[in-house]
């Protein structure tokens, strides 16, 4: 088995360097740049990688284009944001040395966050498994504008690995709100109505709520203290404004489109 790992970046200068160590154990190491304008290409130069740049299409077909372009059929597919443990590197280097016809086809991995310092395992937060460990002749990332995932192949054989990868995904509290402004909830209210899925102005003033309780007593996660009530505060501005937002798509979108 020899192993591709694959990263995309935009701007990532300050995470691209340790994501590219977390994973020097791999035959082959290539980042898809979508053409950044701090110093992420020159970092990954630097490090010794193979550096390709496409332009922007979304983050689905991005991660596509690197599974494509990947030397090898065994692909671990890690975020700029994203770091390989040491007990997870281990499992992977054992599975190399496994014989084929006693692996399966494609390995889910639990992801663990960190936020305001400390490691989050409640709040629906963790384990959330990542599929991003496969074989590329059995999986492919799903066409999907957020939340993207591999989608393995029927027939496909799928495992479980117990080291995580690490997540450090929002640098402060001022980065969480601008990532939910920006992207998450725009992405995810367009997903929903291309799904089919409409809102209505007693569901926009629930949506909130209903977040901020799952996550912070019915999923644990007041464990986690002032991150955990944090999450939950911003997990109930998320909700609230995706769903606004798909309202506007709704009073904006000509009914016969």
């Amino acid at each position: 088995m020899k192993i591709s790992a694959v990263i995309i970046t935009y701007n990532e200068e300050k995470n691209i360097a340790q994501a590219i160590k977390s994973v020097a154990w791999a035959d082959e190491i290539l980042v898809v740049d979508s053409k950044s304008t701090d110093n992420t290409r020159k970092i990954s130069e630097s490090l010794g990688v193979k550096v390709l740049i496409n332009k922007w299409q979304g983050f689905s077909q991005q991660k596509q284009f690197a599974v494509e372009n990947a030397s090898h059929d065994w692909i671990f597919s890690l975020d700029a944001d994203e770091r390989v443990s040491d007990k997870l590197k281990t499992e992977i280097l054992q599975l190399k040395n496994t014989p084929e016809n006693k692996l399966a086809d494609g390995y889910r991995i639990p992801r663990l966050s960190f936020y305001m310092n400390r490691p989050i395992r409640h709040g629906g937060w963790y384990p959330d498994w990542q599929l991003r460990f496969f074989n590329r002749r059995k999986g492919k990332w799903k066409d999907v504008l957020i939340h993207e995932s591999v989608q393995m192949q029927e027939n496909a054989k799928t495992g479980k690995l117990t080291g995580d990868i690490l997540h450090y995904s929002f640098e402060n509290a001022a980065h969480h709100h601008k990532m939910i402004g920006t992207r998450y909830a725009p992405l995810a209210a367009r997903q929903m109505y291309e799904r089919g899925k409409r809102t209505s102005p007693i569901k926009i003033a629930a949506a909130g709520s209903a977040a901020f309780l799952q996550t912070f007593i019915l999923k644990g996660g007041f464990l986690d203290g002032l991150a955990g009530f944090t999450i939950a505060r911003f997990a109930a501005h998320h909700a609230f404004l995706k769903h606004l937002i798909l309202w506007e798509i709704q009073q904006n979108t000509n009914p016969k489109e």
